[in-house]
């Protein structure tokens, strides 16, 4: 640890750094060293990398390379650690293009070497795949140049990854951590080479699909052998008694346990089921089937065996099992995919809907090794389970096409539920037919249907019998699929029924423990809610509310359980708020205690996940309320939300209550105003300023200040200048001071929208006003000038049809005033683009942020307005239909011509699941603006208006050609509507 900090404080002095390089590259690749001396320097050699190569260490990677070929194992081990994370910061596109010859070569050399340890082959293995990362990105420069030298790169190493899928496993340890066996040779080795071999091919099938095509039918017979051949010790390993550690990775994070080479073989599986050649041959097979037996049911075929092969890794693994068995929520969350567990079960799943998505006969092809294996009554009641979970998970699959199954298909799959269910031994199997058959009975074209409510019966029994947890659990999601199916005379009769069994399995608990039990809290209220939805309005009629606030109280702390009770409680609210005034009224009396006594436990307890629901599910009682609201409303709620909103909470709770308040004075601002609160002697009009100034100080996050300024507006429109007197221009200079220093677009977008609905009636008084208003601080200047520079530089990712609406017609009518204040305000104007062709790495786009260019406001106001404006090909006419098409256009015909598509997204791979955890962490960005044929047509019409003034003119010279073309466009398009019409 001495060394290591030494080493550190080596490199922070500039004056030694370049013989700090030279010493960590030499230690980093030492073959006397300390393991761990030698993993610190290369990790300090790779961080000094990503800043200094290759401008201020040009001889790094010629250095690596040279190494090599004569290093030994010790050595070659930090030579490749280096160059591993050398290549995962990555090159720029000259740097690499010049290396990448020599860089291939020198780890294939290692990677095919058969006199070097397996481990140290594998990590090689990882280093070309990092590569097609970077080559991924040099593509988008030069592709011609990449797929060429991506083919022949392909034909050296895809033949190696072939013949290392078809190699042999070695003889299973007998030791149950299974060590790595001395020599180059071993278990391990074996694995972890294998398991690198497969996920570089799916890395080239992913990133250049078409290079492997002439490989397609090669590789899917390497893979499905390999699997094939890996299902025996995968049992033997991970579903049997003597269950042995999986998911394992070594000190490089490199895979070495069988359970993931087998995730990985199954992803590859799915990928090569998305290219054309093998789409082809499986048609041919079930074709040549179906003309053997005489009909359109294939009884032996490819497909037949790819099920089986399925049945066989969905087997419950013995880990899996003694943990479902402790903790009841680790099922569940198995159940819904929602768990970080990616297991071969997983896997399993992704490959058979991938097959339920093309329309073969997956059910049919099933059904001769599912009767085999029913009627036998040695088998393993692990193949049933598999064989019924393998049924659920095509189930969901061809539901969510809607495509319907043979009646005597769903009668044969629901005689093997009936069998699960009634084998009393096994509590796994028996919960896998209650579920299983809930999807047959419900299946496309109700074909069942007769026997719902007998099975919807028995599922309500259970829940309150005193059955093992996973049976109870698994009858309540059963459960769940039978509400939606509820034939009406019965609707109300399931209904109650159903809130008395929740009630029922809720009282034989300790509800202490439900904080806990986050998976189990939200399978309750989902079946809760379903119950409510058969008809909300009797909810009134029974313990509905009670139950769903109880279960509402345990899983406020989880944002899944918050949204689902959300969603119920908004189903009364709505069906209430529909029947008039007084059944608002009764629901309101019913359940206003309990909402706010929520807040008044959440202050006690400083619990404010609870008073986040209670402020919420206000929130959404008052959206739907009755004008005018019921008497003492706004005396039971105000003050409770006036006193949140002057403490420090979370910004949710903050979003919240503004948003109720703002509803409040929607729906019955007159109430409101006429009140006063009898504790501080304010009243409402007060409180509402007083709220407003609080949320738009300087000590307020963006966060939780986001939802002011509907507030603000709301007040605006419903007390009018006369009530609000001198407080109007006041609360207008705090709205424009805070959008100085907001930074959050949202925030940003409910602030300018004060600005732009004024606007909308009269936006010369606006633009006074703001003229006159001074911001102090880093921004300075006047209003206008803040106000205008926020609000055109974010403008283009303001979201919401309706915002964006007022957002245009706001901006035209302040284009239209031709005002020469705003000629004198200069904002950002276009990106300037660095007319080089040099990817940049990360360390070099830190120091070289996006520059722009400067332009007066006038002119921006028109780039934003070109920019809202969507034009389609002339032919096609311009603003028709604008929402169906940006829905339709993701979605292909099923009669589209297949092809080898990187883009199809299998949620199901592990692969995909890494990727999209990283996308994730992007969600903020995410630019939802979407506009509308309304707004379309409004600014086309406000185009042609302007478009011939001479105010006009002068700025459309100075657009870009992008620009231009875009209105030429427009113009085009609105020639032909006419001429057609």
């Amino acid at each position: 640890m001495t060394r290591q900090k030494l080493i550190l404080s080596i490199v922070q002095n500039d004056t030694v750094k370049e013989q700090a390089r030279i010493l960590l590259l030499s230690i980093a690749t030492s073959s006397d060293e300390q393991r761990k001396i030698i993993t610190a320097a290369s990790y300090v050699v790779s961080k000094i990398a990503s800043a200094d190569f290759p401008e201020q260490w040009p001889t790094l990677l010629p250095s690596l390379l040279a190494l090599v070929p004569q290093a030994n194992d010790t050595q070659l081990h930090g030579v490749l650690v280096v160059l591993g994370d050398l290549v995962d910061e990555g090159f720029d596109e000259e740097q690499f293009s010049g290396s990448a010859v020599d860089l291939l070569k020198c780890v294939y050399d290692v990677a095919t070497n058969g006199h070097k340890k397996l481990m140290t082959r594998s990590l090689a293995v990882s280093i070309f795949r990092s590569c097609l990362d970077t080559m991924e990105a040099v593509m988008a420069t030069n592709p011609q140049a990449v797929q060429q030298f991506m083919q022949s790169a392909s034909d050296i190493w895809v033949p190696f990854f072939v013949e290392t899928l078809r190699a042999p496993l070695p003889s299973m340890p007998e030791s149950s951590d299974l060590p790595a066996s001395p020599g180059i040779g071993g278990w391990r080795g074996v694995i972890a080479l294998k398991t690198q071999a497969v996920k570089a091919l799916d890395k080239i099938h992913t990133t250049f699909p078409y290079i492997l095509t002439a490989r397609g039918m090669e590789l899917f017979s390497a893979v499905w052998d390999a699997l094939q051949a890996h299902l025996s010790p995968y049992h033997i390993l991970y579903t049997g008694e003597e269950q042995k550690e999986g998911q394992l990775e070594d000190s490089d994070r490199l895979p070495y346990t069988l359970d993931l080479l087998v995730m990985e073989e199954l992803d590859y599986t799915q990928t090569l089921l998305n290219t054309s050649t093998i789409k082809h041959e499986m048609d041919v097979q079930l074709a040549s089937a179906s003309e053997a037996n005489g009909n359109s049911t294939p009884t032996a075929s490819w497909l037949s065996q790819i099920l089986a092969l399925m049945v066989g890794y969905a087997y419950i693994s013995a880990e899996d099992a003694s943990m479902w068995e402790f903790d009841i929520n680790t099922f569940l969350a198995e159940e819904a995919t929602e768990t970080a567990q990616y297991s071969a079960r997983n896997a399993c799943a992704g490959v058979v809907t991938k097959l339920c998505s093309f329309n073969w006969p997956v059910m049919e092809s099933l059904l001769p090794f599912a009767t085999t294996t029913f009627e036998d009554q040695a088998s393993d009641p692990k193949a049933k389970e598999a064989i019924l979970y393998v049924v659920k998970q095509a189930m969901e699959e061809i539901d969510s096409y809607d495509r319907t199954i043979a009646p005597e298909l769903l009668n044969a799959y629901l005689g093997f539920a009936r069998t699960a269910i009634a084998d009393m031994e096994n509590d796994m199997l028996r919960g896998r037919g209650y579920m299983t058959a809930g999807y047959l009975v419900t299946a496309p074209g109700k074909a069942l249907a007769e026997s719902m409510p007998d099975f919807a019966r028995q599922a309500i029994q259970l829940i309150q019998s005193d059955e093992p947890e996973i049976v109870q659990v698994s009858a309540s999601k059963a459960l769940n699929q039978y509400l939606k199916d509820v034939p009406k005379p019965l609707a109300q009769d399931f209904q109650t029924q159903t809130v008395a069994a929740i009630s029922a399995f809720l009282s034989s608990r300790d509800l202490e423990d439900f904080s806990d039990g986050e998976e189990l809290l939200a399978t309750l209220v989902e079946l809760l809610r379903d119950a409510i939805m058969i008809d909300p309005s009797f909810s009134l009629d029974h313990p509905a509310i009670d139950v769903l606030f109880t279960l509402a109280n345990y899983g406020a702390k989880s944002w899944h359980t918050t949204d689902i009770v959300n969603e119920a409680f908004e189903s009364i609210v709505t069906t209430m708020s529909s029947k008039g005034p007084e059944a608002y009224a009764q629901l309101c009396k019913k359940v206003l205690p309990s909402l706010t006594g929520a807040l008044d436990v959440g202050d006690m307890t400083q619990e404010s996940s609870l008073s986040d629901m209670a402020v919420e599910l206000m929130s959404i009682l008052a959206h739907h309320g009755s004008e005018p609201l019921p008497q003492g409303f706004v005396a039971t709620i105000v003050p409770k939300l006036y006193r949140l909103l002057f403490l420090d909470l979370e910004f949710n709770l903050h979003q919240s209550a503004t948003v109720t308040l703002k509803h409040i004075l929607a729906h019955d601002a007159s109430q409101l105003f006429e009140w006063t609160d009898q504790e501080t002697g304010k009243g409402g009009l007060e409180i509402i300023l007083l709220v407003i100034d609080r949320l738009l100080g300087p000590s307020v996050q963006d966060s939780s200040a986001a939802e002011v300024g509907g507030l603000a507006m709301e007040l605006v429109e419903k007390a009018g200048a006369e009530r609000l007197g001198p407080y109007l221009m006041q609360l207008l200079q705090v709205v424009a001071i805070r959008l100085s220093t907001a930074e959050r677009t949202d925030f940003i977008q409910n602030l300018v929208l004060v600005f732009a609905r004024l606007a909308l009636t009269n936006a010369k008084e606006v633009l006074d006003f703001l003229s006159q208003v001074q911001v102090p601080g880093q921004e300075g200047g006047t209003g206008l000038e803040v106000v205008m520079r926020k609000w055109l530089d974010n403008s283009i990712n303001f979201s919401g049809y309706d915002a964006i609406r007022q957002n245009v017609m706001a901006l035209t009518n302040i284009f239209k005033l031709h005002d020469e204040r705003l000629a004198n305000v200069q904002t950002r104007g276009d990106l300037l683009i660095d007319n080089t062709s040099r990817i940049k790495t990360r360390s070099q786009a830190k120091k070289q942020p996006d520059q722009y260019s400067v332009i007066p406001v006038p002119l921006k106001l028109a780039k934003v307005l070109v920019q809202e404006l969507v034009t389609q090909p002339a032919s096609a006419g311009l603003g028709i239909g604008l929402r169906k098409n940006s829905i339709a256009q993701t979605h292909g015909s099923d009669d589209d011509e297949w092809e080898d598509e990187p883009a199809i997204l299998d949620l199901a791979s592990q692969g995909t699941r890494n990727d999209l955890m990283g996308f994730m962490d992007g969600m903020n960005d995410w630019n939802l603006h979407q506009t509308d044929d309304d707004t379309q047509q409004y600014l086309v019409q406000f185009f042609n208006e302007v478009g011939n003034e001479q105010y006009f003119q002068e700025l459309y010279q100075a657009l870009t050609d992008a620009e231009k073309e875009k209105l030429q466009r427009m113009n085009d398009g609105r020639r032909q509507s006419v001429a057609s019409g």
